[in-house]
């Protein structure tokens, strides 16, 4: 028969609670390890995520690329025919005007004058005379920019989105004053009474803003001629 060891009941209440201690810490352990291991987790994404943060974006890449690589619009210079282009050379030298200040003035006398049917060099002679090719000049009873509109009565011939401030545009003045000459010409029956009433001299009897503003434009006349010689 094998020998039976029998522990005091002391000793064996002892050793069970050695043993639900044991059980106790073995549990704590366990929820610690998770929790630590859950927080590398963590760390690890919000790590990942930061890196992330840090590299270019694709998307942004892609969208510098193609503005990189989209063509870049040229505006065109305008294109004036010999008669014009002789016209603006003296204009330039007589009135002390840059050529590319001149130009826009010119290719717009130009289009207009076709439209309306009014030759450009007389849009050209009546900028010169009126306002020497200062866009900015003003009348004393008002009149505006290269053509000395008078803004009271002509805000109808403006585009719809311009305000007052566009007939010190020189494009918008040419436009507009050369509708206010074709309308005065036609009015009056003629080129020279349509002159005199743009002038605001129509009762002269002796005419002598259209006899100036005639005058004008022969001599832009006789510089083209000799451009295109």
């Amino acid at each position: 028969m094998f020998a039976t060891t029998v522990f005091p009941p002391a000793f064996q209440r002892a050793s069970f609670a050695v043993y639900a201690l044991f059980q106790k810490f073995l549990m704590v352990a366990g929820l610690v390890f998770l929790i630590g291991l859950f927080g590398i987790q963590a760390g690890h994404s919000g790590l990942i995520d930061g890196l992330k943060s840090l590299m270019p974006s694709t998307e942004t890449t892609d969208v510098e690329e193609e503005e990189i690589a989209a063509p870049v619009e040229q505006t065109e210079a305008p294109v004036l025919n010999p008669k014009m282009r002789g016209a603006l050379d003296y204009v330039s030298k007589r009135y002390r005007v840059s050529t590319e200040a001149l130009e826009p003035i010119f290719a717009t006398a130009q289009s207009t004058g076709k439209e309306l049917r009014i030759d450009p060099l007389l849009i050209i002679a009546v900028i010169g005379v009126e306002s020497g090719f200062n866009p900015f000049s003003q009348s004393v009873v008002g009149a505006k920019g290269l053509m000395q509109v008078m803004p009271r009565y002509h805000m109808d011939k403006l585009p719809e989105e311009a305000d007052r401030s566009a007939f010190l545009d020189p494009v918008t003045n040419v436009q507009v004053g050369a509708k206010v000459l074709h309308e005065s010409i036609r009015r009056s029956g003629g080129l020279e009474n349509g002159l005199q009433q743009f002038g605001g001299a129509l009762n002269d009897p002796d005419r002598r803003y259209a006899s100036k503003v005639l005058a004008e434009k022969q001599r832009l006349e006789q510089a083209a001629q000799r451009f295109k010689a």
